[in-house]
């Protein structure tokens, strides 16, 4: 298998992986009492990071490996490590909220959304590993806007609880 190719199944394999825990998370904090917020525009988010995926893999299968874009995207492997271990079972890919005091510690003390910091940066680097400038621009433009919806969304939601 190619380089291309391993980075590829890593992806898939991560964002399933993610998808699972978030999954579960989500059941437990809903069962905790925890209240969804913004559930109308969580279906296209998953689809504009699917096709995100899907012109990774279509356009991407077959090319040559940046290895500088692909240090660059191991240290951004290790900042999600970071952000999920920081939140544990309140990490989820939705807007879950409890009754309970924010998450103030690890990267939530320097910045009120590093999860989103982190996917913006990803959406860049993960194409430019493969050489696909174009891709990385046409998302980073879909998930500004995604994340102008989401972050307004997730502030309303978590506003009486700062």
């Amino acid at each position: 298998m190619t380089p291309a190719l391993w980075f590829l199944l890593f992806i898939i394999v991560q964002r399933l992986s993610e998808l699972v825990i978030a999954k579960r998370n989500t059941a437990r904090l809903l069962a905790q009492g925890a209240v969804e917020h913004g559930a109308g525009h969580y279906p296209v988010m998953v689809a504009m990071h699917s096709a995100w995926i899907i012109a990774l893999v279509v356009f991407g299968w077959n090319n040559p490996v940046s290895w500088p874009w692909l240090a660059v995207f191991a240290l951004l492997q290790v900042f999600r490590v970071w952000i999920l271990a920081t939140l544990g079972p309140r990490w989820t890919t939705r807007i879950i909220v409890l009754p309970e005091p924010l998450v103030a510690r690890g990267p939530f003390r320097f910045m009120r959304h590093p999860n989103y910091t982190l996917v913006v940066a990803e959406i860049i680097v993960a194409p430019m590993v493969l050489g696909l400038v174009w891709v990385a621009v046409v998302w980073t433009v879909l998930n500004a806007a995604m994340l102008y919806v989401r972050i307004r969304a997730e502030n309303r939601a978590l506003a009486p609880l700062r």
